[in-house]
């Protein structure tokens, strides 16, 4: 999977350790900077392939996390 330079900004204050919020909001900044349903999707899929650290450190690898 191509790796962007320049990574989208991802807010999770306020997602209450939420995993479907955490998911709904990287979508939506995903969407927001431009990014292909296809790296959108495989990214989701990454994330949720393991347990709740997994899923942070997914974000943390595609997104800079507030």
């Amino acid at each position: 999977m191509e790796q962007m330079t320049e990574k989208p900004n991802l807010e999770l204050i306020g997602s209450d350790g939420n995993a479907f919020a955490i998911l709904g909001k990287a979508q939506r900044v995903a969407k927001k900077a431009g990014w292909e349903k296809k790296k959108i999707d495989a990214v989701l899929k990454e994330a949720t392939s393991g347990d709740y650290d997994h899923l942070l450190q997914t974000m943390m690898k595609y997104f800079e996390v507030d």
